[in-house]
């Protein structure tokens, strides 16, 4: 039978992961025995070599990385069609999903959760979008897909760390300052989205928000507890919809957002759903849509809850 395999994107973190391999490879070792390394080198590398792997039999696919990466280890197992199971070795920037799971940031806890932790099955999203090439491509999402502010605040974070941040500040630290910043930068500057939502077979509604969130977990933006009555395995989205705040008012309730308090606010709706689509209202208008911290296309799109579709090690 094959030893797991670790799929390692040496570039999440900012490049950090690449620096610190030695280290988490040893600590991997001593706390959770063999694996088989691999590096990506390009963007969606991950999904090829997941699937390749799962195809020949391999159990556990442990990817090494952001949220962004154990995106892509996922969509690969799951475009395999095989039984492998996910494990997550957190090395990233964000670190959103693995906060829904409770697995710790340190490798050294993690690599025994890994060892030792039970297997779940949960719910995944399937998202339908546009792209530059295509009218409609496909691909699945472990924590959250939105559009409006976060898409910009992700393409900020993209960009780099602010520059007064120290170089060698704490990863955890970069991460939730370099997200807070490019909130901040991207309330000021971005103007309400206008879209067309539709909620399982509900009627289709016209709404303006700042953003919208198809929540399958709790977190995303660093850290952000967007829906914090998601669950992982209840066969629902949690749609979050924020409404058109304006950037004072999301400055003065940044608190409650990110810990998870807003829903009682007024310009906040929160529903359950299945399915939902959303377009925009302006034809001509590309709203980009991010899913999993990753920016694959725009509106309109098709989102659908899949149950029980992925096996993943979890703390006991």
């Amino acid at each position: 039978m094959p030893v797991p395999l670790v799929i390692i994107n040496p570039e999440s973190a900012g490049g950090a992961t690449r620096k610190a391999w030695p280290k988490i490879a040893s600590e991997l070792r001593t706390h959770f025995g063999a694996f088989h390394p691999v590096f990506t080198s390009k963007r969606a590398e991950a999904i090829e070599i997941a699937a390749e792997a799962a195809r020949k039999g391999t159990k556990l696919i442990i990817a090494c990385g952001g949220d962004g990466t154990i995106s892509e280890v996922a969509n690969g197992i799951l475009a395999s069609g095989r039984d492998a199971e996910l494990g997550i070795l957190p090395s990233g920037t964000g670190g959103d999903f693995r906060r829904s799971l409770d697995i710790p940031a340190r490798t050294r806890e993690a690599a025994i959760i890994l060892r030792d932790g039970q297997t779940r099955h949960i719910d995944v999203g399937r998202a339908s979008y546009a792209t530059d090439a295509v009218e409609d491509e496909t691909r699945y999402f472990l924590g959250v897909a939105s559009f409006g502010m976060s898409a910009d605040v992700i393409a900020r974070v993209k960009a780099g760390q602010p520059e007064w941040l120290p170089a060698k500040a704490p990863r955890w630290l970069s991460g939730r300052v370099s997200f807070g910043a490019a909130m901040l930068q991207s309330a000021a500057r971005m103007k309400p989205t206008r879209v067309l939502v539709q909620l399982d077979d509900k009627s289709a509604q016209r709404t303006t928000v700042a953003n919208l969130c198809i929540a399958n977990a709790r977190y995303f933006g660093g850290g952000m507890k967007i829906a914090p009555n998601a669950k992982l395995a209840d066969g629902k989205f949690d749609i979050v919809s924020i409404g058109d705040l304006g950037f004072t008012r999301i400055l003065s309730n940044a608190p409650r957002l990110y810990f998870g308090a807003h829903l009682s606010m007024s310009e906040v709706q929160h529903a359950l759903a299945a399915k939902i689509t959303a377009s925009p209202i302006d034809k001509n208008q590309r709203i980009r849509l991010d899913l999993d911290g990753e920016l694959p296309g725009f509106l309109p799109a098709t989102f659908q809850i899949v149950p029980s579709a992925l096996r993943i090690r979890c703390p006991r």
